[in-house]
C-alpha cells in the first residue's frame, strides 16, 4: 500500500512541477524592444496577433510557434520562420542566414 502511495505521490509532483514550467509560447507574450539603437519593438498577444513596429510605423500581422524552437510570423503578407530562444527577460531570433536580433522585455 506505502508503495502505491508513494507512487501516486511522485507522478502528481511531477505533473505539479512540469506545470509550473512556462513554456515558450507563455514566455513569448508581451511587449519587445530591440537592444540596439535603432527603435524597433515586437509584440505578441495570446491570441496569436503580433506587431511590429520599425521607426515609428507599426505592421500588424500574426505568430505561432513550432515546438519550442520555431517562430513562423507573417507580418505585411510575408510569412518568416525564425528560430526563436525566449525567457522571461529575453528574446532572441535567428534567421536563416544565422542573423540575431536580440530583444528585451518592456
Amino acid at each position: 500500500m506505502n508503495v502505491k502511495v508513494s507512487a501516486v505521490a511522485v507522478v502528481l509532483a511531477a505533473l505539479f512541477l512540469s506545470a509550473c514550467i512556462p513554456s515558450p509560447q507563455s514566455l513569448i507574450v508581451g511587449k519587445w524592444e530591440v537592444e540596439a539603437a535603432a527603435k524597433i519593438t515586437a509584440e505578441f498577444s495570446p491570441d496569436g496577433t503580433a506587431k511590429l513596429t520599425m521607426f515609428g510605423q507599426t505592421l500588424h500581422g500574426t505568430y505561432k510557434l513550432n515546438g519550442d524552437d520555431e517562430l513562423v510570423w507573417t507580418v505585411n503578407g510575408r510569412t518568416t520562420k525564425m528560430k526563436i530562444h525566449v525567457t522571461a527577460t529575453e528574446l532572441e531570433l535567428t534567421n536563416d542566414t544565422n542573423q540575431t536580433v536580440k530583444y528585451k522585455r518592456m
